[in-house]
């Protein structure tokens, strides 16, 4: 054996069984064009050997038996690259968002299902994701909303106090009851809309699709904790109008990733923070009141989520504000002819923040609840200015948003 080569000792183990996992090993710390002697009892070593080198594209120069006194079988050179299925492979960015370029602009359809950072063997199938422009869908703030939104999940039976007891008068349990029945309908859009477009997003921003997961699986709890809400003292679900789901179609028809985030979430869901934040208030029981809390929290973390993705989109694109405009505009007309919140909705409101069916705390109610529609207003005001528009455009399409509150 060549002094100063190393030796690989393979025993009786063969290809067959992982000889390859211990070259491969060996040949790694070796620099392009060194060698290294292999010796190994395996009956058929030397033929596998030589095949093996074949196809990764490392040099192999079996040993004649008797001309090697020390059992060695063959020298392996290691080829130039590390194997021959790295030639012309393409590094998928980075896998640390926070490193430069890790995130590029246009991820390569070939890349496909591969991890974001992963050296990409070409060829293989090519899956169309149509969502592939970071410029429409990234934000450098996505890795830490992720993280916070993993780490804010809730368990319905222990965060709600299923147990406690719920002794509402039947007039405001019932009020309690179709506004639930009216929070579902609009969780389950909240839930189908980002779910629609995950399928759609390539898979280099891993951190949107994981944020829309999350954003899914909240959706899905709210679901959950206001139809057991609803249930809790026996009562059936209440009134589903046509206008309430006319309204609600008009997202799931929206095929523009961009719209539909910002009808749903800064219009919609930014108006049902203020919608939970008056229920939290109101609630006629603390188990209700903290199903508003809870799920007032996680809204508020889709909202900030959409807010920070457009925002980014806003500076790049200079024509999304119009395009955005357009759409609140376009979406009002449509839902003209509807009669928007329906009386049933607007009345539990009234009831829920008046206590009783009194007649001056009606009138109180009353009250709270406009003070609630304008408190919506100026909310959605607010995000539309965070988002580039003038203060007369602002006021104009929070305006004209549907007045179903989603």
């Amino acid at each position: 054996m060549s002094p100063g080569v190393p030796l690989v000792e393979l025993g009786t183990l063969g290809f067959d069984a992982g000889a390859h996992v211990i070259l491969n090993l060996a040949l790694r710390s070796l620099e392009s064009g060194n060698a290294l002697a292999v010796r190994g009892a395996h009956p058929e070593l030397a033929p596998h050997l030589t095949a093996w080198c074949r196809r990764e594209g490392h040099r192999c120069r079996v040993v004649p038996a008797d001309a090697e006194p020390r059992g060695v079988v063959a020298y392996l050179e290691r080829a130039t690259t590390a194997s021959v299925r790295s030639n012309g492979a393409v590094r998928a960015g980075r896998a640390d968002p926070d490193i430069a370029d890790a995130i590029v602009a246009v991820p390569s359809a070939d890349w496909g299902l591969a991890a974001r950072g992963a050296l990409v063997e070409p060829g293989g199938p090519t899956p169309p994701f149509r969502l592939d422009r970071r410029d429409e869908l990234w934000t450098d703030r996505a890795p830490a909303f992720y993280r916070q939104s993993a780490a804010s999940q809730w368990d319905p039976d222990g965060a709600v106090g299923w147990s406690e007891p719920v002794r509402n008068a039947p007039v405001i349990e019932a009020a309690v009851v179709q506004v639930m029945t009216f929070l579902i309908e609009n969780e389950v859009v909240a839930l189908v809309v980002p779910a629609r477009f995950l399928g759609q997003i390539h898979p280099h921003f891993r951190e949107i699709q994981q944020q829309l997961a999350v954003i899914a699986a909240d959706e899905a709890r709210h679901i959950d904790v206001f139809t057991r809400r609803a249930t809790l003292a026996g009562n059936d679900l209440a009134l589903s109008t046509v206008g309430g789901r006319m309204s609600l179609q008009t997202l799931l028809d929206e095929p523009d990733f961009a719209i539909a985030s910002f009808l749903l979430s800064v219009m919609g869901e930014g108006t049902f923070i203020s919608l939970l934040g008056f229920l939290e208030a109101h609630a006629p029981d603390p188990l209700t009141r903290r199903i508003a809390h809870l799920t007032r929290n996680d809204e508020a973390r889709h909202v900030a989520f959409a807010m920070a993705h457009l925002e980014r989109h806003a500076t790049i694109d200079t024509a999304l504000r119009a395009r955005l405009a357009r759409a609140v505009d376009r979406r009002h007309r449509e839902l003209q002819s509807t009669a928007g919140l329906n009386d049933e909705v607007f009345d539990s409101l009234v009831l829920l923040a008046a206590g009783t069916p009194e007649p001056e705390a009606i009138r109180a109610g009353w009250n709270r609840v406009q003070a609630l529609q304008h408190e919506m207003r100026e909310a959605r005001q607010g995000r539309l200015a965070r988002l580039g528009f003038t203060t007369a455009e602002a006021d104009t399409i929070a305006s004209l948003h549907t007045r179903n509150f989603m």
